[in-house]
């Protein structure tokens, strides 16, 4: 899951070359963008949020928060305004000359993407929403963020990535880097909805610390062409935990690759990653490495749904472990399968047309054993359930 060689940066357009424009209330945004943005969760009138961030294309053209306690500005910004920032934070969850994502997000002249601090002790209420967003086509967006959550703080994040309903084609590349205090909590909920020849490649780092939280929650709506993702995390501190839910749907000519590797290193510490995954013909690979070097405890679940593949079309879950200590409790399991034929017609005899009770059973798939998706994330999942179960077009 490198990325390399998977597409020419030469034929897209890298850089506008003109200053950021003035920040804007996100009211004050395009209908035709807000109405991209709000399919992936992203509410521009700002009702039930704490404050919004939107990067677009290149620039970003949002940035405010209405809660005590939560910092939120552009990182270009924050670097300038913070030594201790590039210090201690900057490029040392990822490596600047890991592959040739990281290095062309390194050589940007400024940094895009933006810069998240809960401050010790704030716990806040309402939701933060933050877009990388695609207004336009042929763009290489590269999107570098921080999280720091510091200690006994909390944050719900809404990560909305977009394109433009016109949008079909470009490259969406983003590092981010997350740092989790002592007793702690982030949760990451991110949606997705592409354009179909669009590659993404996230290339992301989190350090938790004791008793410290991270919830990761990502749904994929309209996948992109390719996707490759391999988020890196560190439980470094006792009692620390991490949760990766991954649910997506593959459709044709989709090259999906999801991910995620977690290192416990505290005592005590806990990882579950879940990977749901529909595919209607796209190529899908779910895998996945715990690497216990501590008395802990994890599990990896991949499940695969193969609907209709074609010729080209599959799904490959490959989970693995690898334990350090005598102590350390790990699991995996794999299973792929399909839709039975006499539980369509179970529910077609309770009066339901069969594409519903195909809906139905897809969705019962993907939610299974996923708990607290709230009602935002649960709607997201209903409606890759419809176009699994009725089509795309």
């Amino acid at each position: 899951m490198t990325g390399e060689n998977l597409f020419n940066l030469q034929k897209y357009i890298t850089q506008t070359g003109s200053p950021d424009p003035e920040l804007v209330a996100p009211d004050q945004l395009d209908p035709s963008d807000a109405n991209s943005l709000a399919e992936v969760g992203i509410l521009l009138d700002g009702h039930n949020r704490s404050g919004t961030f939107v990067m677009q294309d290149f620039h970003p053209v949002c940035s405010f928060s209405a809660a005590d306690g939560l910092e939120v500005m552009p990182l270009a910004l924050a670097l300038t305004r913070y030594e201790w920032l590039k210090e201690r934070y900057y490029w040392k969850l990822v490596k600047r000359d890991q592959d040739e994502i990281t290095r062309f997000c390194a050589d940007q002249p400024s940094p895009q993407g933006f810069f998240i601090h809960v401050q010790e002790g704030a716990k806040v209420e309402l939701p933060y929403q933050a877009a990388l967003y695609m207004a336009h086509a042929n763009i290489a967006q590269a999107i570098h963020n921080v999280i720091l959550v510091d200690d006994n703080a909390e944050l719900n994040l809404i990560t909305g990535c977009a394109t433009h309903h016109s949008v079909s084609n470009g490259i969406h590349m983003a590092v981010t880097e997350t740092y989790i205090g002592k007793n702690a909590t982030l949760t990451n909920t991110m949606v997705h909805s592409w354009g179909p020849e669009v590659t993404v490649m996230p290339r992301a780092g989190t350090a938790v610390g004791s008793g410290g939280r991270f919830i990761s929650n990502y749904v994929s709506l309209h996948p992109a062409g390719i996707v490759h993702s391999n988020p890196v995390t560190w439980l470094r501190g006792k009692d620390s935990s991490a949760k990766y839910q991954t649910i997506i749907l593959g459709s044709k000519g989709a090259d999906i690759q999801t991910g995620g590797i977690v290192y416990l290193e505290g005592e005590n510490s806990r990882a579950e990653l879940t990977h749901r995954g529909v595919c209607t013909g796209g190529q899908m690979i779910q895998g996945g490495m715990l690497v216990g070097s501590a008395p802990c405890r994890a599990h990896i679940d991949c499940s695969g749904m193969l609907l209709d593949p074609g010729q080209e079309g599959f799904i490959q879950s490959t989970p693995g472990l690898k334990a350090f200590h005598p102590e350390a409790q790990m699991s995996h399991e794999a299973s792929i399968g399909k839709i039975a034929p006499e539980q369509v017609e179970y529910l077609e005899s309770r009066g339901i047309t069969e594409r519903d009770a195909i809906s139905m059973i897809i969705r019962g798939f993907l939610d299974a054993d996923i708990e607290g998706l709230g009602k935002e994330l649960d709607a997201r999942i209903a409606e890759i359930a419809d176009m699994a179960g009725h089509g795309e077009d």
